[in-house]
């Protein structure tokens, strides 16, 4: 028995992220399910967005186990509860079990590593984000989870690192290193790849990430995987299979690095998750030299421009209201904004009402755009074509106003109400206008 995965499947691989046996996989057209490898556990059934999963029999799989053996009457003992401490350590013997020796071609490279990036003094999200990703994979390979640092005065860093998973910290800390150039950091870089030999190294696709990654890459000769939107790990082969949306979004691609080391992935904000820091977790710290001078560098940093203005990060927004391409024009999408006022909103877009210009390219949500996961995400007049849905599907609390019944933004809806914009969104505005008062944010 396994469970069994519907049409309504859309191909976001959450299932496979959550299945602890890896008994799911993606197929040509939705998830596919390895029916020798499930156990039934019903962890993908939750969280499937479209409840595309169910197992075929619901009953059987909540059967009563079979009556004790006849030798042993004796009076049931009493159902203790294990202290969560028994558990961690029996998880940590295990993990620190030592693995057979390996025998394949690249059994000299071992380890997960995430370039930690950071901007006065704090990493940054993504980053953090990717070391929770990594641990994952780290586990699945029996390998250390490891975080590399680059810049000046950067040791503080190296204990948040700890307590978001990482197993070592490798760590230069030069002042050549304190402002960002490829030169410095691509040197670093690859000196700690080739002193180490890593198996995968992750990326955050910030600017700092994108650049560094493509340069390495390029250095190492190896493959690079950009703007993955799902990691795993086949562990008898140890390949990463590093997924994204390719031809315009119209599918899922599993990108494999079969004959280079290390494999390398960039990675959006908000795609992958961290996990709860530890408070006081320790590590291995590595410290290596970067050994360059500042008169060897053709590159010179004069002057660090940052940028201003009241625009706020959609990836950091807790409520958005996003139009699509059914607003027709650049005053109805006004409609978005006249939503997100009374709400103290973000407004975000789809990427024809970008194309059409009805709001600049930063305000674009999905594969080619931004990605968020805010609390509520209002999708207005919005069709729901994969590379958007890749970009806002794991919003809290999602709501579709569409008047097409069959629109597929609705399978990834909390709740859709099917009717013209023009029609509903003007009720909205005025039922939310009577509890908030004085124009005040809603707080979420």
């Amino acid at each position: 028995m396994a469970v069994t995965i519907s049409a309504a499947c859309i191909s976001c691989g959450t299932c496979v992220d959550t299945c602890p046996v890896s008994a799911l996989y993606l197929g040509p057209d939705k998830c596919e399910v390895d029916a020798a490898k499930c156990e039934e556990c019903q962890e993908c059934i939750p969280v499937c967005p479209t409840e595309a999963i169910s197992l075929p029999n619901p009953t059987k799989a909540k059967a009563a186990p079979p009556p004790a053996p006849a030798a042993s009457k004796a009076k049931p003992e009493e159902k203790k509860e294990v202290p969560v401490e028994a558990v961690t350590a029996a998880v940590e013997t295990k993990t620190e079990s030592k693995p057979q020796a390996r025998t394949d071609a690249f059994a000299d490279h071992e380890g997960v590593w995430v370039f930690i990036d950071h901007t006065d003094g704090r990493i940054a999200g993504v980053s953090l984000e990717l070391l929770g990703a990594g641990r994952r994979l780290a586990d699945k390979l029996n390998t250390p989870l490891a975080g590399f640092v680059l810049g000046y005065q950067i040791e503080p860093l190296a204990q948040t690192c700890f307590e978001y998973g990482a197993d070592i910290v490798y760590m230069i800390d030069d002042p050549i290193l304190k402002d960002y150039r490829s030169e410095t950091y691509m040197k670093g870089t690859v000196d700690l790849c080739n002193k180490y030999k890593p198996e995968i190294i992750l990326y955050g696709a910030t600017t700092n990430g994108k650049d560094l990654a493509s340069a390495v890459a390029t250095d190492l000769a190896t493959g690079l995987t950009a703007d993955c939107t799902m990691l795993d790990v086949e562990p008898e082969k140890r390949l990463l299979e590093a997924s994204r949306p390719a031809f315009g979004g119209n599918i899922m691609a599993t990108i494999l690095c079969k004959n280079h080391r290390p494999q390398m992935a960039t990675v959006r904000s908000k795609v992958m998750k961290a996990l709860e820091p530890q408070p006081g977790r320790q590590g291995k710290l590595i410290h290596e030299p970067l050994g360059m001078h500042e008169n060897d560098l053709q590159t010179k940093v004069l002057e660090i421009v940052r940028e201003t203005g009241n625009r706020v990060k959609l990836d950091e927004a807790h409520i958005i209201v996003a139009g699509g391409k059914g607003l027709g024009d650049a005053k109805g999408f006004q409609l978005c904004y006249d939503l997100a006022e009374v709400l103290g909103a973000s407004v975000g877009a789809s990427r024809d009402a970008v194309e059409a210009g009805w709001i600049d390219h930063h305000y674009q949500i999905g594969q080619t755009g931004v990605t968020v996961t805010p609390k509520i995400y209002f999708a207005i007049a919005i069709s729901g074509a994969v590379q958007h849905i890749v970009g806002m599907q794991n919003s809290e609390f999602i709501i579709a106003i569409n008047k097409d019944p069959d629109a597929a933004i609705h399978s990834v809806a909390t709740y859709s109400i099917v009717g013209d914009a023009f029609e509903v969104v003007p009720k909205l505005i005025e039922a939310f206008k009577k509890v908030v008062k004085g124009g005040e944010a809603v707080h979420v």
